[in-house]
C-alpha cells in the first residue's frame, strides 16, 4: 500500500494534524512508483527534512499517460457535456475552499511562504480561478461560417487530448489551478508534474478531485524531477500538449523535447526581468508600497517580479529613503508567526543562487542601500536587498535573480527610460506609476511585455491573459485566451449541392 505522511501543526496560526499520501496518483488511486524511487522534501525555514515522497521516472509517466488516454477516450473529453465538467470544477473549488486552512499550512511548510498571505491570496485565488473556468466549460463554442448556398459550414472547438502540465515550486497550488482550470473545462485529460521541491498540496488535492467526481485517469499527479519525469513527459509520443511554467532554460529544453517526439503543442510561461517605471508625478506613497510588493512579494520568487525599478530624478532621493524603509521593515521568521512578512528562499540551491547575484552586484560596484546578507544561520533566509548605482550591463540588471533583490536606476527622459526598460531578453510584465493618463498609456503600450500594470504591480486577474513577449514564453495562461491553448479547431463542410 502507498505510504502516507502526517504533519502535526502546532503554531500560532494553525493547530491541526494533516495527513496526505506520498505516492503517485495515477488512474484515480495512489500507487508506488515502479522503481520505488523517493526524494526527501526539505523545510526551507529550517533546512531540515520533512519527509520523503515518491518520484516518478519514464516508466511511471508512461503508465500515467496510458491512464489519461484511456479516460479521454472512454469517460471524459467529448463524452462529458460542458455543463457536467463545470459542475465538477465548481465542486472541486468548493472542496479546496473547505480545506483552505490545511492547504495553506502545507504550502507554507513546504515552500516557506508566510501563512497569512498564502491563505488569503494563494488559496483564495486558486478557488476563484477554478470557478472562473467552471463558468466557461459550457461556453466553448465554434461558429457557423457562410460560404455559398451549396455548402453548410461550421467550426467546433474540441479538446486537444492528453496534456502534460509541469508546475513550478513558487506558487504550487495557485498555478495548479491556472493549469487545471482551462484544461478540464475544455475536456482534456492531464498528467500533472509538480516540482519535486513542493509536492505537498498537489498530493493533498488528489482525493479532492475524486470527491468532486472526476473519473479515474482524468487527472494524474506524478511527482518527480525534471530530468526524469519532466523530460519523459515532454518526450512522450502520446502526450498531445505540454503546458509549463518555470525557467527559460528549462522551457527551451521542453520545446526541443516536444519537437523531437510528436510535434506536440507547447505553452511556456517563463522568466522575467520586469521593469517598474515611477514618474515624478506619481502618488509616491502608493508607488513605494506597490514597488515593495512588486519585488518582495513571495521573497522575490515570482516570474513577474518588478526587479528593475526606474525612478525619475525629481523624486529619486525621497523614493529611495522610503523604499529602503519598506525593505527594512519586512520581518523574517517562522512563517506561521502572524507577524512574519518575509520567509526563506525555497531551497539551498535557490539561496546560493540569490546570494551569488548579490555578491556579483557588490563586485560590480553597485551600492547596497539595504540588505545584502543572509538572515540568521538556520534556513534559507535572504535580507530584502536594494541596489542603487546599477548600470544596465551589470549581471544584476540583466539576469533573472528570482529573489528579494531590487536594482534601482535614476532617469530623466521618458523615451529613454522606455528604451532602457525594453533592453532585455525578457518581456513578461511591467508597472507604470503616474497620474498622467496619456503618459501612463504611452508607457504601458511602449513596453514590450505581455502585461502592463498602471499604478499597481504584480497583481494578475483571472479574466485577463498572462504570459510573455520575447524569451518570457509562448502562449497565455488565464482568461478566455487560455482556452485557445487547450482546444483545437475543426472545420466541418456539408455539401448541399456541389456536383462533380
Amino acid at each position: 500500500m502507498p505510504s502516507t505522511y502526517t504533519h502535526h501543526f502546532d503554531t500560532p496560526s494553525y493547530k491541526a494534524s494533516v495527513t496526505f499520501d506520498t505516492g503517485l496518483f495515477i488512474n484515480g488511486e495512489f500507487v508506488q512508483p515502479v522503481d520505488k524511487g523517493t526524494l526527501d522534501v526539505v523545510n526551507p525555514t529550517t533546512g531540515k527534512v520533512i519527509c520523503p515522497v515518491s518520484i516518478a521516472n519514464a516508466k511511471d509517466i508512461d503508465i500515467a499517460v496510458k491512464a489519461a488516454r484511456a479516460a479521454y477516450k472512454n469517460s471524459w473529453g467529448l463524452k462529458v457535456p460542458g455543463e457536467t465538467r463545470g459542475k465538477m470544477l465548481n465542486k472541486f473549488a468548493d472542496l479546496i475552499e473547505e480545506h483552505t486552512a490545511e492547504l495553506a499550512a502545507l504550502e507554507s511548510l513546504n515552500v516557506g511562504k508566510p501563512y497569512a498571505p498564502t491563505k488569503m491570496f494563494d488559496l483564495a485565488a486558486a478557488v476563484k480561478t477554478l470557478r472562473y473556468y467552471a463558468g466557461w466549460a459550457d461556453k466553448i463554442q465554434g461558429k457557423t461560417v457562410e460560404t455559398t448556398e451549396d455548402k453548410f459550414c461550421y467550426t467546433r472547438r474540441e479538446p486537444i487530448g492528453v496534456v502534460g502540465q509541469i508546475i513550478p515550486w513558487n506558487g504550487p497550488l495557485l498555478l495548479i489551478a491556472w493549469k487545471l482550470g482551462p484544461a478540464l473545462a475544455a475536456g482534456n485529460c492531464v498528467v500533472l508534474k509538480p516540482s519535486e521541491l513542493s509536492p505537498f498540496t498537489a498530493l493533498r488535492i488528489a482525493p479532492l478531485l475524486k470527491l468532486a467526481g472526476f473519473p479515474p485517469g482524468v487527472v494524474n499527479i506524478v511527482n518527480g524531477t525534471g530530468p526524469q519525469a519532466g523530460q519523459a513527459l515532454s518526450e512522450h509520443p502520446n502526450v498531445d500538449k505540454i503546458a509549463f511554467t518555470g525557467s527559460t532554460l528549462t522551457g527551451r529544453k521542453i520545446l526541443e523535447a516536444s519537437a523531437k517526439s510528436n510535434l506536440k503543442q507547447v505553452t511556456l510561461e517563463l522568466g522575467g526581468k520586469s521593469p517598474t517605471i515611477i514618474y515624478d508625478d506619481a502618488d509616491l506613497e502608493q508607488a513605494v508600497k506597490w514597488a515593495g510588493h512588486g519585488i518582495f512579494f513571495n521573497m522575490g520568487q515570482a516570474c513577474c517580479a518588478g526587479s528593475r525599478i526606474f525612478v525619475q530624478a525629481g523624486i529619486y532621493d525621497e523614493f529611495m529613503k522610503r523604499f529602503s524603509i519598506v525593505a527594512k521593515n519586512l520581518k523574517a521568521g517562522d512563517v506561521f508567526d502572524p507577524t512574519t512578512t518575509h520567509g526563506p528562499q525555497v531551497s539551498k540551491t535557490q539561496f546560493d543562487r540569490v546570494m551569488g547575484y548579490i555578491a556579483s552586484g557588490k563586485q560590480d560596484s553597485a551600492t547596497v542601500e539595504t540588505g545584502g546578507s543572509q538572515i540568521g544561520t538556520e534556513g534559507y533566509f535572504v535580507e530584502p536587498t536594494i541596489f542603487s548605482d546599477v548600470k544596465p550591463e551589470m549581471k544584476i540588471a540583466r539576469e533573472e535573480i528570482f529573489g528579494p533583490v531590487a536594482a534601482v536606476f535614476k532617469f530623466t527622459d521618458e523615451k529613454a527610460v522606455i528604451d532602457l526598460a525594453n533592453d532585455t531578453t525578457y518581456g513578461l510584465a511591467c508597472a507604470v506609476f503616474t497620474k498622467d493618463i496619456k503618459r501612463a498609456m504611452t508607457t504601458a503600450h511602449g513596453i514590450e511585455a505581455g502585461t502592463s500594470w498602471v499604478n499597481m504591480s504584480n497583481f494578475p486577474d483571472n479574466a485577463l491573459p498572462f504570459g510573455g513577449y520575447k524569451q518570457s514564453g509562448l502562449g497565455r495562461d488565464l482568461g478566455e485566451y487560455a482556452l485557445e491553448h487547450y482546444t483545437q479547431i475543426k472545420a466541418v463542410h456539408f455539401n448541399l449541392g456541389i456536383q462533380l
